[in-house]
């Protein structure tokens, strides 16, 4: 199938029949009014090459840069003369070459010129894009689906663009836990105790005179008291207080959108007696 990105590859190339013959070089390439996809190309037949004939594209396919069409060299040759200078094919015309290769009948189609640039050059199609070329007729920025025209009925579709809001879920941010060491100095009252020396004193009695008159009478002597006490130690000791993690909880909040929708309005021109609730 030949798509409008191939425009620019097949225009000036070989054309080929089912049997590889060649048929002559891709002249010109017509694009469908409504679809702006390509439709027919013309071949230039003849002695020298001096006329073109047109050639569906439907079936046709691109290859090590030759066009292939699914038809026979004298069936090519022998297709309805239509004057490829026109730039545009009429309904008739197009008829009557669907007729002669026993295809569908489509709508109507613009020719689409290529330079060896690649540039289309042609008033009926945009030039800035080849991929994207469409065809300038009258219904140019046309929104929706219009069903007017030669091939179709006399109702025309009236569209309309919608606003369809959703939501997306996006990262906004993070958190983390993170612990850290501090130090802080703390200071707690503990009780001591120590030995001090006290003298006692006791009269010499009937009860202590044996071990008092003990010894010699007069000498020297010491008595030695060792003393006590008791001085605070510090010891630390690491220990679990609690458990600390991080949870999410999620909050729904109205948000307003704006946006601009088009829409397509119908007016009627040289009608008379219209109802007010006819009108739109």
């Amino acid at each position: 199938m030949i798509t409008q990105q191939d425009i620019t590859t097949i225009i000036g190339t070989n054309a080929v029949d089912t049997d590889g013959d060649k048929l002559g070089k891709v002249g010109q390439v017509y694009l469908d009014d409504q679809t702006g996809s390509p439709e027919w190309a013309t071949v230039s037949t003849g002695m020298f090459g001096t006329s073109e004939t047109f050639v569906p594209l439907a079936d046709a396919s691109v290859a090590d840069g030759v066009l292939r069409v699914p038809y026979q060299k004298a069936k090519v040759k022998d297709a309805p003369r239509i004057d490829a200078d026109q730039g545009h094919l009429s309904p008739e015309e197009e008829t009557e070459l669907y007729r002669y290769y026993g295809v569908g009948v489509g709508t109507e189609t613009a020719r689409v010129d290529v330079a060896e640039t690649g540039r289309v050059d042609t008033d009926r199609v945009d030039t800035d894009r080849v991929d994207t070329a469409r065809v300038d007729t009258d219904r140019r920025d046309t929104v929706g689906h219009d069903t007017s025209g030669p091939t179709t009925d006399d109702a025309m579709t009236r569209s309309e663009e919608q606003i369809r809001v959703g939501t997306q879920h996006v990262e906004t941010g993070k958190a983390r836990l993170r612990k850290y060491v501090v130090t802080e100095d703390v200071t707690t009252t503990v009780p001591v105790s120590h030995e001090e020396v006290r003298i006692e004193r006791e009269p010499i009695t009937d009860a202590n005179r044996d071990e008092a008159l003990a010894g010699p009478s007069i000498s020297e002597e010491e008595h030695e008291v060792v003393l006590h006490a008791e001085r605070p130690v510090v010891a630390k000791e690491a220990v679990p207080v609690e458990r600390v993690r991080l949870d999410t909880e999620t909050v729904t909040e109205q948000e307003t959108v704006t946006d601009t929708v088009r829409k397509e309005q119908i007016e009627t021109e040289g009608v008379d007696g219209v109802r007010a609730d006819d009108r739109r």
